[in-house]
């Protein structure tokens, strides 16, 4: 059996349908999700196919709708057995009981519930992996890609190349790996959030929690040249970044992405995260405080900046190995 996919590749049309399907509960709880905790579409989206995926496996194993406070311990097991014999991989299960958890502790708060059943749950646990990220060098010729493009269109093509695809496409990975953005904080950026005195911009990032973090010089020229390209300078609520005349969306970045990653030679699976990687791990080789880029990235605990260290770490010991005389002698 091939292994399935994680909830946050749905689509939004599977995930609209099983919303419509959804008991009251879960439906509230979307709306807390939305509109109190302020979760992302991603995470909106994850956690609404996770409910209805349960909710559909309890129909079919129960013949009516879960009842949510009735629901034991020996239920989540047997579903997680059942999970276990669809191929799913680790972090696919802890995705799909992450948001049951985060549902419950949703009933806690509104008195439905009076314990969690799954608290004590074990669940397979998923193998550390380091963040992926990109050098320097890789970087310059991720960022040469879009312009060799463009200059390539123009050599062979017999009329004027629109050039604002291919400068919008510099200043979006400019931008991710200028200021460490997760992609969802990127499309959200309007032009009110740049301060192009101080050099600073504004992210709403998780949570609805904002902050205020530098932006580099070659990202905000980049940001400029797009907008000379477009005709048209963008003010207010107005999106930093187009597509057409829509904003544009998360799902195109990670596309265009893919495509200038296979044209620089780099691995096409990397993701727009690994430009937040390589800004994160860069800052670190350079000196900087791991507080201090705690707040830059937007972390809400030490302990999810801390990851960045073991690279650092990794690659001095390499450094280490190779170059001292005596590295790899036994005592």
């Amino acid at each position: 059996m091939s292994r399935r996919s994680a909830p946050s590749e749905a689509t939004a049309q599977e995930t609209s349908g099983k919303c419509r399907g959804m008991t009251p509960l879960a439906m509230d709880f979307q709306a807390f999700l939305r509109d109190s905790k302020g979760a992302s579409e991603y995470t909106q989206r994850n956690y609404a196919q996770a409910l209805g995926e349960f909710e559909q496996w309890y129909q079919e194993q129960r013949g009516q709708p879960p009842d949510w406070p009735r629901l034991s311990g020996d239920d989540f097991r047997i579903y997680l057995r059942y999970l276990g014999r669809q191929n799913l991989s680790r972090s696919a299960i802890n995705v799909r009981f992450s948001a049951l958890r985060t549902f419950f502790r949703f009933l806690l708060r509104r008195g439905v519930v009076e314990r969690s059943p799954i608290t004590r749950l074990a669940l397979p646990k998923a193998p550390k992996r380091l963040p992926k990220f990109i050098t320097l060098e890789q970087l310059q010729g991720l960022l040469q890609a879009p312009l060799k493009e463009l200059a390539k269109k123009q050599k062979e093509a017999r009329k004027p190349v629109e050039a604002a695809p291919y400068l919008r496409d510099v200043a979006i990975l400019e931008t991710i790996y200028s200021c460490g953005l997760r992609i969802s904080e990127l499309c959200g950026l309007t032009a009110q959030d740049l301060d192009w005195g101080e050099h600073m911009v504004r992210v709403r990032g998780k949570g609805k929690k904002e902050r205020l973090i530098p932006i580099g010089g070659p990202a905000l020229e980049a940001i400029e040249r797009y907008w000379q390209a477009l005709g048209r300078r963008p003010t207010g609520n107005s999106p930093v970044f187009y597509s057409e005349r829509r904003p544009m969306y998360p799902r195109q970045v990670q596309l265009r992405l893919k495509h200038y990653l296979a044209a620089a030679g780099l691995d096409p699976a990397l993701t727009p995260h690994a430009l937040r990687h390589s800004y994160a791990t860069h800052l670190l080789d350079a000196g900087a405080d791991l507080r201090g880029v705690q707040e830059l990235l937007g972390h809400a605990h030490l302990a999810s900046t801390q990851v960045y260290t073991h690279l650092t770490t990794e690659r001095l010991k390499r450094v280490y190995e190779k170059a001292h005389p005596r590295a790899k002698e036994k005592p």
